[in-house]
């Protein structure tokens, strides 16, 4: 999914994305699956941001068909043509895509957390391809995109959260309390399931804003040593 927006992201027209023909892939995982899962996916997300859908295609076939090949890249090539440069015909401006590309981009991670189970699914016929992603789940999905914030009354300073976010969005150190860079979140939810029971310093949050992060100079955690019983 990441390679599709990138390319996109960088002033790509069309993307097109090819593999063997269902149900005879050489491996047990079946990517091929994967893939157009993934492509029916982005499509959506393509639709609800401004971009025309018909400037990403899969197609699948065996490395033997070399015209059937030829025939289907050229007639998404001319396609592309007609639709134009990016942010042609009714699309949202360059400009625009640009930066929404790049929201989306950075929230991959969630959406195929969040999809996991649909983006695993075989399907067995195009008719099933329409309805497997709706533009209503679509619309739903970045409505609701959660946010993680670090309480600040209930972080020990453990680090734990620091060294397993994937992205390093996290700022703390030992005795420094943490706190969450929104801007390079990308809603894994890796703090929130690492997070020591014992503290539950990170909270999950939708629907509102996230609080403001504690200022500098209130991030030192000062620890008081417990009295020894007498």
């Amino acid at each position: 999914m990441s390679f599709i927006f990138r390319a996109f992201a960088n002033g790509t027209d069309g993307v097109f994305v090819g593999g063997c023909r269902l149900n005879e892939c050489n491996y047990v995982t079946h990517g091929n699956y994967h893939a157009l899962n993934v492509v029916l996916l982005c499509k959506r997300i393509m639709e609800h941001i401004g971009l025309n859908p018909e400037r990403l295609r899969v197609e699948f076939m065996s490395s033997g068909e070399g015209m059937l090949f030829a025939r289907v890249v050229n007639d998404f090539s001319k396609k592309v043509k007609e639709l134009g440069p990016l942010g042609s015909k009714g699309e949202t401006t360059r400009e625009e895509l640009r930066s929404k590309i790049q929201d989306v981009t950075r929230l991959i991670p969630y959406i195929k957390l969040l999809k996991k189970e649909k983006l695993e699914s075989r399907l067995e016929s195009e008719e099933q391809y329409e309805g497997l992603f709706t533009p209503e789940e679509i619309d739903e999905l970045f409505r609701e995109v959660p946010s993680y914030y670090i309480d600040p009354d209930k972080c020990q300073a453990c680090m734990i959260c620091g060294r397993r976010c994937p992205v390093e969005a996290i700022d703390g150190g030992k005795n420094r309390i943490h706190v969450i860079d929104q801007e390079e979140c990308i809603k894994c939810g890796t703090c929130l399931e690492v997070c020591p029971s014992k503290f539950s310093a990170v909270k999950k949050i939708s629907g509102e804003p996230v609080p403001p992060p504690i200022p500098e100079k209130k991030r030192t955690l000062v620890r008081t040593a417990k009295k020894a019983k007498g």
